[in-house]
């Protein structure tokens, strides 16, 4: 299992683990657990939601690590439901010096594409916070 290489309290309280993130392209696994569900007992849309965001993100920061990413938009689709362990694959499909343009897809263990999102970030750099051990974001100017 990889780093995200940022702390990511959300990320860590829902489970997801992150297995690629190289050459514009991520991967994250992800199983829900029984408060996860929704009242159908499948994965709550805004946990699959949240998976996508992150896959996105993590596709996004694959070729700059060091930088930080925020979510600018983002267009979400839900073809099935998702149970069991999934399995969410990012790819970032064009980025310029401040923005990064992506999509994920959300897998069941049977491989069906339960959920399909796009979206679109700006780059950020992370500033140390004085007094505190959280980061500042500060976006970055040059296009």
């Amino acid at each position: 299992m990889l780093s995200f290489g940022v702390d990511i309290p959300l990320v860590q309280l829902l489970g997801f683990t992150l297995h690629r993130m190289e050459n514009g392209e991520s991967e994250l696994h992800y199983e829900a657990q029984p408060e996860h569900l929704n009242s159908f007992a499948v994965t709550h849309g805004g946990a699959s939601m949240t998976l996508l965001d992150v896959t996105m993100a993590t596709a996004a920061r694959s070729e700059t690590p060091n930088m930080g990413v925020v979510t600018i938009e983002m267009k979400t689709s839900f073809m099935q439901p998702a149970s069991g362990p999934l399995v969410a694959k990012g790819k970032l499909l064009h980025r310029t010096a401040t923005m990064a343009f992506t999509e994920a897809t959300i897998f069941d263990a049977q491989g069906r594409m339960c959920s399909h999102a796009t979206g679109t970030f700006k780059y950020v750099r992370r500033l140390p916070v004085s007094g505190s051990s959280t980061h500042a974001l500060q976006t970055i100017a040059t296009d």
